[in-house]
């Protein structure tokens, strides 16, 4: 894959790349979006311990697949306020490591989830 970062744009606000191209004959995974919930139905409290969670089941997704958090080319995170931001960036940063190619990212602000106590909710797509 190939990080898509023209030196005509603002360089991205964090550890993403503005696009990823994904080349012809690779396999494709979409996870669906992952939400901070243990099999035991434990849900962490702080957000940086939910996007964790979230970030060590798309682990085991794409494990299941093959595949480590190097052959992720897009992430996707859902947040509920402006003030868990932070404490996503930092578990996402973490789960992408210094990798040599950084994926295209999107987070967004939502009103809320299935059930009150979720944070936050990630989802990834990845080529290998």
């Amino acid at each position: 894959m190939k990080a898509l970062n023209p030196a005509t744009l603002a360089a991205p606000f964090g550890a993403y790349s503005h696009g990823t191209e994904i080349p012809a004959g690779k396999r494709i995974v979409r996870t669906s979006g992952q939400l901070a919930i243990q099999p035991n139905g434990f849900i962490p409290q702080g957000a940086y311990e939910q996007a964790t969670l979230c970030f060590q089941s798309i682990s085991a997704i794409l494990a299941e697949a093959g595949m480590t958090a190097s052959d992720v080319a897009h992430i996707s995170a859902y947040v509920t306020d402006r003030q868990f931001m932070a404490d996503y960036m930092r578990a996402r940063d973490e789960f992408v490591g210094g990798a040599a190619r950084l994926p295209s990212s999107t987070l967004v602000i939502v009103s809320g989830f299935t059930r009150p106590e979720f944070k936050v909710e990630v989802e990834v797509l990845a080529a290998a």
